[in-house]
């Protein structure tokens, strides 16, 4: 090789190595890690799915399930621990998403979330959401809903499967502690020993919550065949027009649901002194025009919620409790009280002013014509959940059915809006000849609260849906004393009561209910009704079930009429 040519040379590249983390950061870490893991586990299989028990010493549980689970993995094949571990936390990790569902639930509706019935609840909450909050609010509460979904059982399972993998290497100690945790169940589940009242340490809530929502399913697969049975049986089908409502003939009959007003809002202290005074103060004004009212009550078939539930059942009859009998039964040809009037010759027309796209369940319930957000005219502003004040849908019924000088007896059904949650901000009453096409609610809606000032307090939510009741029993009460007349046949009744958060836990399910009306034979027709004289109904009223109303209407006022 010439000496000018250099000789080839090797350059020694070596990887840099990574810097070894310390044995004892390790250990800490990965302590630290396994101890989060078991809290994890732990809180998700004692956290109750109601919020009236949830609390720091309700967590101080043993819960059974842990300890069968535990057990098991220490016995099972090394091959099957890491694939059940996994499956455990995701399944616990559905357990855990269905429990905060329930909380939720249970907080408006005072009932369970139905893993069957109630999924078509989920686009109203959504609607519900939107209209009270904003578009921007509902997609983050949709977003968060969904990664609650997603994330929950994933986090569960990498849990799962560290406290398994700890276990195992533990084995001897695991098993000593297991034995005595399980030797501290059976005595504090033979004691029936409790920290918190309804809350027993020996812990069997998992294994409950998800042996009942397994019942609740079998029973929702079956209730579609029952109610089928329930609808199909109708004593009013065939009877003969001209035997229907004979007793109403000539009357204007309206049937109005009152948002939200239940029994709390008339017998609570927190509510009763000022709502008692409107109905007292409205009771005397109409009787100083020459109007006798009565009242009672009825159970709804919903609470806090689901007010076409409610809707429904009073209309047809039978018991609406979730949706998927509610398209049962709008799908069917049953016999409403709106087309009873309608088959005995009323004009029939609904005023709908939460409606606000095309609405084909209206065919079912037998309207000539109905009024919603689209053909109503307001040009104001919506006013939370409530796309526009009672007082100008009273107006609209006045303008388009009730005034017209030449015409059939009518039928009117409204749903009113301006006691729905979120209660914020609340109209206030303003001269009849001042609505106009409600462009005036533009300034009475500044005067209102935000939702941010209503919603810091639990007391201010309250008073401000004791305020909304007021207003809406004002404006019913000023309609039927401005445009009321010897023909007025008015009933009026709430659909079911607040949710939880207002009138509290395990409030009742009855609403009021109350008829007005100028003829003494009318009131006279239901004298074995029993009902309280006026619109605010006594503490030993009659209450009946919602669903028995359509027949205990018709077979009233249809006396000729015979019934199937």
């Amino acid at each position: 090789m010439p000496d000018d040519v250099p000789a080839q040379t090797t350059t020694n590249h070596t990887t840099p190595k990574k810097p070894k983390i310390p044995p004892r950061v390790r250990h800490v870490v990965g302590w630290t890690l396994t101890a989060l893991a078991t809290a994890l586990v732990f809180v998700a299989l004692v956290i109750p799915d109601r919020y009236d028990r949830v609390s720091t010493l309700a967590l101080i549980r043993i819960p059974i399930e842990g300890l069968l689970g535990f057990a098991l993995l220490l016995v099972l094949p090394t091959r099957w621990r890491r694939p059940v571990a996994v499956a455990a936390g995701a399944l616990l990790g559905v357990v855990v998403v269905l429990k905060v569902t329930n909380m939720v639930f249970r907080n408006v509706m005072d009932r369970p979330f139905n893993l069957v019935l109630d999924w078509g609840l989920l686009d109203d909450g959504y609607a519900f959401l939107r209209d009270s909050v904003g578009r921007t609010g509902a997609v983050a509460a949709l977003v968060g809903a969904v990664l609650l979904v997603a994330v929950v059982p994933a986090l569960m399972a990498l849990a799962t499967l560290r406290v398994a993998g700890f276990a195992v290497r533990h084995k001897t100690a695991g098993f000593r502690v297991g034995l005595a945790l399980t030797a501290a169940w059976v005595a504090c589940f033979v004691v029936g020993a409790q920290i918190v009242p309804r809350v027993p340490v020996a812990s069997r809530q998992t294994a409950s919550f998800t042996y009942y929502r397994s019942v609740e399913i079998t029973k929702g697969l079956q209730d579609s065949q029952e109610f089928a049975k329930l609808a199909a049986s109708d004593p009013f089908r065939d009877t003969p027009s001209d035997q229907l409502l004979s007793a109403l003939r000539g009357k204007d009959v309206v049937v109005t649901f009152i948002e939200s007003y239940g029994r709390d809002a008339v017998e609570s202290p927190t509510f009763a002194p000022q709502v008692t005074a409107v109905l007292d103060d409205g009771t005397q004004r109409l009787a100083a025009a020459g109007y006798g009212s009565q009242s009672a009550f009825l159970t709804s078939s919903t609470f806090g919620g689901g007010s076409w539930w409610a809707h429904a059942t009073t209309l047809s009859g039978l018991w609406i409790n979730n949706e998927q009998r509610y398209r049962t039964l709008v799908a069917g040809d049953r016999t409403t009280l709106n087309s009873a009037f309608q088959r005995a010759g009323w004009r029939t027309s609904a005023f709908m002013p939460g409606i606000t796209r095309a609405w084909p369940e209206s065919k079912f319930y037998g309207y000539d014509k109905v009024y919603d957000l689209r053909n109503m005219g307001y040009r104001g502003p919506g006013f939370g959940f409530a796309t526009m004040p009672d007082q100008f849908v009273w107006l609209t019924m006045q303008r388009n059915e009730h005034s017209k000088a030449t015409r059939e007896p009518m039928m009117a059904q409204l749903a009113l809006l301006s006691s729905h949650a979120p209660w914020v901000p609340i109209p206030r009453m303003v001269g009849w000849n001042e609505v106009g096409d409600g462009s005036i609610f533009h300034q009475v809606r500044k005067e209102g609260f935000t939702r941010k000032q209503v919603w810091s307090s639990t007391d201010r939510i309250r008073t401000e849906y004791r305020r909304s009741i007021e207003y809406s029993l004002s404006a019913l009460i000023s309609y039927v004393e401005t445009y009321g007349d010897e023909n007025l046949v008015m009933v009026f009744l709430g659909d079911h009561q607040p949710s939880s958060l207002v009138v509290g836990e395990g409030a009742s399910h009855d609403v009021p209910i109350s008829i007005i009306t100028k003829d003494q034979a009318v009131l006279n027709q239901i004298a074995s009704w029993k009902w309280t004289n006026g619109l605010k109904p006594g503490a030993k009223s009659p209450v009946w079930k919602m669903d028995s109303f359509r027949d205990r209407f018709l077979t009233t006022f249809s006396p000729e009429a015979t019934h199937r």
